[in-house]
């Protein structure tokens, strides 16, 4: 039997729970030329102001950075070209209904590889104001503060 691979996390976002609520999550594959690939398994991507769209029945990934091959040549990419997102009609037809709610939109959270080809997760997310956000900032505080109190109590 062969060895069951891990999931490889290629660049995650965030960014994306600082800024956003995520809602719902969704895995896409992603339509690549060979180079992207190569820069990918090497871990050069960016995913930080991001965001995912749907026209006409499809779903496009705008402003992912993919940093040209190193040793790549003339036929290398464009690092900050619009990709295309593989996803079924009915999971595109789902999204077009949630997005029609009032303030929702696609950002994409990591790129992996899952057997071999590459996946980005996508979260149907709603944006914070700053008052959400220094309160997220208050809990992490203060869950932190509890667990040293709890580690040092058990000492």
């Amino acid at each position: 039997m062969a060895e069951k691979k891990e999931d490889t996390t290629v660049a995650t976002n965030r960014k994306a729970f600082h800024d956003y609520f995520v809602e719902d999550t969704i895995e896409a594959g992603i339509a690549l030329q060979g180079t992207e690939v190569k820069s990918l398994r090497m871990g050069l991507a960016n995913l930080t102001d991001s965001y995912a769209l749907v026209k006409k029945d499809e779903v496009f990934l705008f402003n992912a950075n993919i940093s040209p091959y190193p040793h790549g040549n003339i036929m290398n990419h464009e690092p900050l070209r619009t990709r295309k997102l593989l996803l079924h009609r009915e999971e595109i037809r789902k999204l077009i209904g949630k997005m029609t709610q009032k303030g929702f939109s696609l950002i994409p959270l990591k790129i992996y590889f899952v057997r071999g080809k590459a996946k980005v997760l996508i979260g149907l997310a709603k944006g914070k104001k700053s008052f959400d956000k220094r309160d997220t900032i208050k809990e992490k505080e203060s869950k932190r503060e509890v667990e040293r109190m709890v580690k040092e109590r058990n000492r």
